[in-house]
């Protein structure tokens, strides 16, 4: 039906044009209409595709793949090989590599020596995004001095030199039998001495017992290096390499004992590799299996379990880092983003005979070169790779970069507010509902009581716990794994608060307690 207007003149327009002249008339009308607007349609979006490429450079969501993620490094003689590894894994997953000296605008840096000195200046510039695997004070845990003083659970009795002497002393006569070797930061020279033959007047060493009854495998001595990945310091979060671990062992067997031998009982660079080992040999050359798989087999076969000796493994690594919670708050307040580090470092532990467990000592940047040992390659790419996963560093749902960050439209769609959202039951309670009840316990959790920062933190939580692939979150500990209020007088505010996010998630679903 014509509209009225149409229709009032419709007899003139009809004598004028004639009825099929007419309609023609109308349809060109409406057809010309229908151009136009999409033609207005077109040009709008042209005019903010522009804009935005004035703006950004790239497409929305499109990083350039010329200027797109960067990593750059941070080491000596970094193209000599022994960081390939890492270079091949941010290669797969698109990263390219630039310089921290022609450009500030990266998204990574790997850090293979220490930042915060030489470098300090640009660790204190860095911008909001950028990532860094390393953290502020981490010297704390891997100083060698400083660990095996440090009174930590199977951690092997230690003295420095020459402070504690006369302790030292006092154990010695306490234990007649017991064996001691010296050690320094450098980690050489390392060699069971009598007493009298130490040297206890020279600062910067320690002497610490030595475990003389290791745990053997076919007559070799061995120690087991367990890849950690510190995500956050306040509140804590740490995860294990849990899929494999490093095995090393001593290149001769232990007896007959010679203490003047130290390829029987000191694990160098040279060491013996696993499938080497006969017993080992079959289960990693001819069946394949990896080198926690073979270990734990052997274990078995002996007719022990394994089980409690990864638990104490973890449980001391978790205690190392609480110990020291406290000084690397300290030494990380003085830099701006604090989401902006995390760190990988390989705790080494020896066994004895009853497979008690020994921390060693605690590596910062551990050798991830297969150079000597071509097998390892795949380990350690699959470590490092777990690494980048596990902090968002290697993603696949969304592309960005520092000049092209996602926005809130995509980070939601990863994780929202609703997805950390925890006791809906205590959060819908009238006591929850008052208007003070963000200062109780119980309501603390709940939307109205977090602010942006707890909303970020719990966010990171939440996607290290969907990205932990071949990784395993030892502290918070697991619901799975203890009875959260058992430790509730042990943790800080943070960590508790952290704690008990962790369990409301488990309440809610079952996959969330492991």
């Amino acid at each position: 039906m014509l509209p009225d207007v149409f229709r009032m003149e419709d007899s003139f327009l009809l004598r004028v044009f004639g009825r099929g002249r007419f309609s023609s008339l109308i349809f060109s009308v409406l057809v010309l209409g229908l151009v136009i607007t999409a033609l207005n349609i077109w040009q709008l979006s042209s005019l903010q595709a522009q804009h935005y490429l004035q703006e950004h450079g790239t497409p929305e969501g499109q990083p350039d793949p010329e200027n797109g993620q960067t990593y750059v490094v941070y080491a000596r003689h970094p193209d000599t090989g022994y960081l390939q590894h890492v270079y091949n894994v941010l290669d797969r997953a698109g990263y390219r590599r630039g310089s921290y000296n022609t450009s500030s605008d990266w998204d990574l840096m790997w850090a293979h020596d220490y930042p915060f000195k030489k470098i300090k200046d640009k660790m204190l510039a860095m911008k909001k995004g950028q990532r860094i695997n390393k953290f502020p004070g981490s010297g704390f845990i891997t100083n060698k001095v400083n660990l095996a003083t440090s009174g930590i659970k199977n951690v092997p009795p230690a003295f420095s030199i020459p402070g504690e002497k006369g302790q030292l002393l006092k154990y010695a006569r306490r234990f007649p039998d017991k064996l001691f070797v010296q050690k320094s930061n450098n980690h050489r020279g390392i060699q069971i001495q009598g007493l009298s033959d130490l040297d206890l007047t020279t600062e910067g060493s320690f002497v610490q017992e030595y475990i003389s009854n290791p745990f053997l495998v076919d007559g070799y001595k061995f120690d087991i290096g367990i890849y950690t990945t510190l995500t956050s310091i306040d509140p804590l979060r740490i995860y294990v390499h849990h899929s494999d671990a490093l095995l090393r062992f001593c290149p001769e067997k232990y007896h007959p004992f010679d203490a003047r031998n130290k390829n029987k009982y000191v694990v160098q660079d040279d060491y013996l590799p696993s499938w080497k080992i006969p017993s080992f040999s079959k289960y990693m050359k001819e069946l394949g299996f990896s080198f926690t798989d073979t270990l734990n087999t052997y274990i078995r076969g002996l007719g022990k379990d394994p089980a409690n000796m990864w638990e104490e493994m973890y449980s001391t690594i978790a205690e190392v880092y609480l110990k020291h919670e406290e000084m690397f708050i300290k030494a990380m307040s003085h830099y701006p983003h604090k989401e902006a580090f995390f760190e990988m470092v390989r705790f080494d532990f020896v066994l004895d005979e009853n497979l008690n467990v020994f921390l060693m000592e605690a590596n910062m940047s551990p050798n991830l070169s297969s150079a000597h040992f071509p097998a390892n390659k795949l380990l350690y790419e699959q470590v490092i790779h777990s690494v980048l996963k596990l902090v968002g560093v290697v993603q696949g749902s969304i592309r960005w970069d520092l000049l092209h960050p996602a926005g809130n439209a995509a980070n939601d769609m990863v994780v929202a507010n609703k997805d950390v959202m925890t006791f809906p039951e205590l959060c819908s309670s009238p006591q929850c509902q008052e208007t003070s009840s963000c200062n109780l316990e119980n309501c603390d959790l709940c939307l109205k009581c977090l602010k942006e920062s707890d909303l970020d933190m719990l966010k990171a939580a939440w996607k290290e716990q969907v990205n932990r692939h071949a990784t395993r979150r030892i502290f918070p500990v697991p619901p799975s794994r203890v009875n959260s209020t058992q430790v509730r007088g042990t943790l800080s505010k943070s960590n508790w608060k952290m704690q008990r996010w962790f369990q409301g998630k488990c309440n809610m679903d079952i996959n969330w307690c492991s």
